[in-house]
């Protein structure tokens, strides 16, 4: 039977019938007591500061900028719009059993244990430095030196109650120094999130003045790369030329995404200070996106490349999902616009009806992008697909599915609460079940980044064809034999440490308050914890998971998204679904949580 062993056979025959019972009688929601949290639970709620730690100001004063090309007139936040509250995101949750309990809270703090066993390795190889070497036990410094790790992660600190960790770490950033860098060139897509994400949400929960006084001095930073002739922010942000004032020059293309994923952290950002200059810019942005959403070849969604120095987001045929290439900064990730958009809604609580207006337009086009593949036990599942539209106007689908594009379950989901509409949260689940289908699919258990396979010609019914795969399978010179059956490559065989796909199933459980995404949760995690383990005490990228080996081949490097991310959302599957409420915070592209107005 190949890869299509009992064991995952039955896992996934059990799961599609649980599901597809639950869903049918829709009658019972499971929850989570607060039994064996109540301290944690203390934590998340009071705002502790236990000390008023020193602000190091940065050797360059950002906010003393003179631009010359100031904003002028500039736009407030909103406040009108929608007067009715946005829809509840999570599921009423019940009590559960004390035998469930027992058995999450268990779960919970394996987690935790990967996470300090990592966190360990961290302080002692790479400390102060942006990312871990796992194997080597040394550093990377890629995202302008400013410990991309340590900001990365501390929120998650927090989550977990690792107090006097969080402390340590508070006091590290405090002596970040944002008037120099590493590199001579920023990128601001990944400082945006990762840097200013982490700082401002480790605020909402801790209160700590120190991280928004870090926040506004790298936010008056990354404000530097709107100072161009039309507004528009440059992809990367010279940084010699940035503290002149005298402008930068926006770049001819760049991914959508990069000036796309701003919105989140910008609005977030004037919330706090009630200075308007930062939504301010990103609105110019959106609007531009807006106006030019229902223009495209596909209209709903935007081409792959954009202009903003032309402010073109129309032109261009190709479109995707998931991850794209760029001559620069080679891959980066082309979703994060799409997913912000719901996410940007409920952050500003209804009150611009342009996010809801683009979120419907997306979801609605993205459904384009989908395809239900042919695979042995015909479970009902759904992938997310890059394509173009050709000449004829017609879409054309390359039916192959990215790791990155696993968010899009959770984002169908969630924007499908959020617009009260049940069809995207169905969507959501079988986009999320298609990403667990591929985990469980394979020996390791771990999805490879990229994938192919076969489509049916529709969503609503899809018999297995023995023939018809062994004819598409031999159109793909990638192909090996020993793929599951239902695989016609695996183009990219790594798994990296993502977590676009437990992200998706976090927040189904969220949604839906089904158990059967815990189960689904555990499997994964399971299986990447053993197989991505390295002699350091760390975890590493693992170079080709469509073997089984006692010793899978890895890769020197640790993703600071492995702890903002990927273990943080392990963590909260099991905790109380409180703990980071989707009714009360939006987490950004990177798992940073919001507080919602």
């Amino acid at each position: 039977m190949g890869y299509q062993s009992r064991k995952y056979r039955n896992t996934l025959i059990l799961v599609a019938g649980v599901l597809a019972i639950w869903w049918s009688v829709s009658a019972v929601f499971y929850g989570a007591s607060k039994s064996g949290f109540a301290q944690l639970q203390r934590h998340m709620n009071s705002k502790v500061k236990p000390s008023l730690q020193p602000v190091n100001r940065s050797s360059f004063d950002w906010s003393s900028v003179p631009f010359r090309y100031p904003a002028g007139e500039l736009t407030p936040l909103p406040t009108g719009g929608s007067s009715r509250p946005l829809p509840a995101v999570q599921a009423n949750f019940a009590p559960e059993g004390s035998r469930a309990s027992s058995v999450r809270d268990a779960r919970r703090r394996e987690v935790m244990e990967v996470f300090m066993g990592d966190w360990e390795a961290y302080k002692k190889y790479a400390w102060l430095k942006d990312a871990l070497k796992p194997l080597s036990g040394g550093f990377q410094d890629q995202f302008s030196g400013w410990a991309a790790t340590l900001v990365d992660s501390l929120d998650t600190l927090w989550i977990m109650g690792l107090r006097a960790e969080f402390d340590e770490a508070v006091d590290a950033v405090a002596g970040i120094d944002f008037g120099q860098s590493s590199s001579g060139r920023v990128n601001t897509f990944e400082t945006n999130i990762r840097y200013l994400g982490g700082l401002m949400a480790a605020y909402d929960l801790s209160g700590r003045e120190v991280l928004l006084a870090k926040a506004v001095e790298l936010g008056d930073l990354l404000y530097g790369a709107f100072n161009t002739e039309n507004r528009m922010p440059v992809d990367f942000i010279d940084f010699a030329a940035a503290k002149t004032g005298e402008g930068l020059t926006v770049e001819a293309s760049v991914v959508s995404a990069s000036p796309g994923t701003i919105s989140l952290e910008f609005t977030r950002l004037s919330q706090l200070t009630g200075d308007s200059k930062y939504y301010d810019a990103i609105s110019r942005v959106m609007d531009v996106f807006y106006k030019g959403q229902n223009k495209t070849r596909l209209p709903g969604l935007w081409p792959t490349m954009v202009s903003m120095s032309r402010q073109d987001v129309v032109s261009g045929y190709q479109f995707t999902l998931g991850g794209c290439a760029d001559s620069v900064r080679f891959y980066v990730f082309c979703y994060d616009l799409y997913e912000y958009l719901p996410k940007t809604h409920a952050l500003l609580g209804g009150h611009e009806p342009k996010y809801e207006a683009m979120s419907l337009g997306f979801m609605e086009a993205a459904k384009k992008l989908l395809f239900r593949p042919m695979i042995p036990g015909n479970e009902s599942i759904l992938m997310p697909s890059s394509g173009w539209v050709n000449t004829d106007e017609d879409i054309v689908l390359d039916n192959e599915t990215e790791h990155l594009a696993c968010f899009l379950g959770g984002a169908y989901a969630l924007g499908g609460k959020l617009l009260n509409n049940r069809e995207y949260v169905d969507i959501g689940a079988k986009l999320t079940l298609g990403c667990v289908y591929a985990y469980l699919a394979f020996p390791t258990g771990m999805m490879p980044e990229r994938i192919n396979m076969v489509p049916c010609k529709t969503w609503d019914d899809c018999k297995w064809d023995q023939t018809l795969f062994d004819e598409e399978k031999r159109k793909r010179p990638q192909y090996k034999e020993h793929l599951p059956q239902g695989f016609t490559t695996a183009k990219d065989p790594r798994y990296i440490l993502r977590p676009e796909a437990i992200e998706s199933v976090f927040i189904m459980y969220r949604v839906t308050g089904n158990p059967v995404y815990q189960e689904l949760g555990w499997k994964m995690f399971t299986a990447i914890a053993n197989g991505t383990k390295t002699e350091t005490g760390a975890h590493a990228a693992v170079e080709d998971v469509t073997h089984a080996a006692n010793l899978l081949p890895q890769s020197d490097y640790m993703e600071s998204f492995w702890f903002a991310e990927t273990l943080k959302y392990f963590y909260l599957l099991f905790c109380p679904p409180d703990i980071i409420s989707l009714d009360k915070y939006v987490l950004n592209t990177e798992a940073h949580p919001f507080l919602r107005s």
